[in-house]
């Protein structure tokens, strides 16, 4: 009996993610537009944290102020915490279809924590020249932030949370 090799396993973007928190430890949460992922069947899944690629040339927390500007409109956040690994996940094979044009197989990502030091007047969904990839927003508990992403990414959200506890309210 032959054996089909297996096929090669696509690599992973890097990215960044961020969890802003507020003075009372609330975590910043965006509905994206859309359904979860862009998958209407995912529609409860909505919520999520800014989170992006990293450009060519730049450090992973440059990629994460510049996301959290292009996704938020918020500038005034300090840096608090920053996950002491990286944190994968894989698509799963109806996101693969239509993720990324089949390049990436998941995504591999760095996580910081910054504390908005702003008023939430600043936050801006649709900050100009970036497309708006939030329709709202609010602020969340931490311990509720695995139940609000799509299943795939709840690993990572789990791992997040568990770097950041201590600073929750």
């Amino acid at each position: 009996m032959t054996v089909a090799p297996a096929p090669e396993r696509l690599p992973y973007r890097r990215c960044v993610g961020v969890m802003l928190l507020n003075g009372r430890g609330g975590v910043f949460v965006g509905k994206r537009r859309g359904g979860g992922d862009g998958d209407p069947d995912r529609m409860e899944y909505r919520w999520q944290m800014p989170q992006g690629g990293i450009d060519a040339g730049e450090t992973p927390l440059e990629a994460a102020r510049r996301e959290l500007i292009e996704e938020t409109g918020v500038r005034s956040a300090e840096l608090i915490a920053e996950a002491p690994d990286w944190y994968d996940y894989e698509f799963p094979p109806d996101v693969l279809a239509r993720a990324r044009n089949g390049r990436y197989g998941g995504q591999t990502q760095r996580w910081f924590a910054f504390r908005f030091t702003g008023d939430e007047s600043e936050i801006d969904l649709s900050p100009p020249g970036h497309k708006p990839e939030f329709s709202g927003w609010r602020w969340a508990e931490m311990a509720e932030l695995p139940g609000l992403i799509v299943p795939f990414k709840r690993g990572v959200y789990e791992r997040v949370v568990e770097a950041f506890g201590h600073l929750a309210g």
